[in-house]
């Protein structure tokens, strides 16, 4: 059998691109494949092909690595494209989508998939991938895009609008991800664990966690987390007073259901948490405002001490992540079947949410490449709470694929957070700022100058 070529557009990403490159590598049917790295960031780039060539010797693979700055000549006769950039970077972009909301009082915790700052980087997002799906259809037309970028629904929905014949997934380790932190929480092996998630990216919820008991069978587990938090106690001592999840396990008593992603994130998805003049929601929740811009001076300052390790080291430690990378590649290069969850268009798999709104779902994965399982209708609570930021979502895609700008203000007037704290002529306000602060980052119809307003 041949094998696989693999491209990494954003490969300065460096320690992303090294979990998914030593995952792929660790697989015997994957051990030589054709590991392509495309950045625009010369510096970037080589730091990362000294990391990948020292992962095929430490792992002893035939595998091969190549570098390229042109993103189609990457994408020529490739299989599998990871995508993994961040357009605008930490700097200027993602500091702009903190500082300009802060002078309306808009406080935010990640600010990379709803609210100002998701639109935002949608708008900056989609164009990029747009310009890969079209060196694919030129170059790879049967490669797989598995697509690690935020705001993740926003940018699934957007491709399958325009491109419906790439085949494309969006991934997130948020649904296994959170499975292990409460398996911890409960004290209980993860692989003794069962759950089942549906939803949309970061608004996905399990609606069965399960335990495996002696005699073959399964207890649900809601029962015990519900009583964890509201008692103030849980099978491990003092777990209620570390819980640093103190949002979802809030949600959790309201809903039924545990989400899936984050407390950080999850606060900024919705109108309850984070509130001018009430500081007392923040500490009671423990919301960990401006988290994202704290994270990318951290890893940044982190790079500087660990590029400078790789460089020096022989050989890399490598372990197995929790990413599904290589299990999709593993599965539709060999057949073997696997289990994921991706985010995809609808089409009917979610019943009682839009066909063409990117959910997160079960999928199976083989030869034939990757099939969403059918879920039916969700909880109505769970779906009515999907529709509010799925509205964001829809009206966002909108502006992209029309070019109307109008629709970025329509989004951001119907964000949760933004429309629980601003009023019209305060998000109005907003969005002209950060559309002209952005300004060449955006693509060209999204451009504003300073003080300009849309009529």
């Amino acid at each position: 059998m041949a094998n696989p070529k693999v491209t990494f557009i954003g490969a300065g990403s460096s320690v992303f691109m090294k979990n998914i490159v030593g995952d792929i590598l660790q697989r015997p049917a994957l051990a030589g494949a054709e590991i392509r790295l495309m950045d625009i960031n010369p510096q970037r780039l080589e730091e990362s092909q000294i990391i990948a060539q020292k992962l095929v010797n430490t792992l002893g693979v035939p595998a091969t690595v190549k570098t390229f700055s042109n993103q189609r000549e990457a994408l020529d006769g490739t299989n599998f494209v990871v995508v993994c950039f961040q357009i605008g970077g930490y700097e200027p972009s993602t500091v702009i989508d903190f500082e300009v909301p802060k002078k309306y009082n808009l406080r935010q915790t990640i600010a990379d998939t709803l609210g100002v700052g998701g639109i935002m980087r949608g708008l900056r997002t989609v164009p990029h991938l747009w310009s890969i799906c079209e060196d694919m259809l030129q170059v790879a037309p049967e490669a797989i895009m598995l697509q690690y970028v935020n705001p993740m629904a926003i940018n699934t929905w957007a491709i399958a609008e325009k491109y419906p014949t790439i085949k494309q997934v969006g991934l997130c380790h948020s649904v296994q991800g959170t499975a292990m932190e409460l398996a911890n929480d409960l004290d209980i092996p993860y692989s003794e664990i069962r759950y089942r998630s549906a939803g949309i990216n970061h608004m996905a919820f399990y609606l069965k966690f399960e335990h495996k008991q002696a005699d073959g069978s399964y207890r649900d587990l809601y029962p015990d987390l519900m009583r964890a938090y509201r008692e103030g106690r849980a099978p491990k001592p003092g777990w209620n007073a570390r819980c640093p999840n103190k949002v979802r396990y809030e949600m959790l008593t309201r809903l039924g259901y545990f989400v899936t992603e984050s407390s950080e994130h999850f606060a900024e998805y919705t109108p309850y948490f984070i509130k001018d003049g009430r500081n007392d929601l923040i500490e009671k929740f423990g919301v960990p405002l401006d988290e994202y811009p704290k994270r990318c001076i951290e890893q940044i300052e982190r790079w500087k001490t660990t590029s400078d390790e790789y460089r020096k080291a022989n050989t890399i430690e490598v372990k197995q992540s929790k990413e599904y990378a290589s299990e999709i590649v593993n599965s539709v290069w060999t057949g073997e079947p696997g289990v994921i969850y991706g985010n995809l268009r609808n089409n009917g798999v979610i019943t009682s949410l839009p066909n063409n709104a990117a959910v997160e779902v079960p999928c199976l994965v083989d030869s034939s490449g990757i099939q969403p399982t059918f879920i039916g209708d969700l909880p109505p609570q769970l779906t009515a709470l999907m529709r509010t930021n799925i509205n964001v979502q829809e009206l966002t895609v909108a502006a992209l694929m029309t070019e109307n700008r109008e629709h970025i203000y329509h989004a951001a007037m119907l964000d949760p957070h933004t429309a629980a704290e601003l009023d019209l002529e305060q998000i109005w306000n907003l969005v002209d700022d950060l559309l002209a602060a952005h300004g060449n980052w955006l693509p060209e119809w999204a451009r504003v100058a300073p003080k300009q307003r849309v009529a």
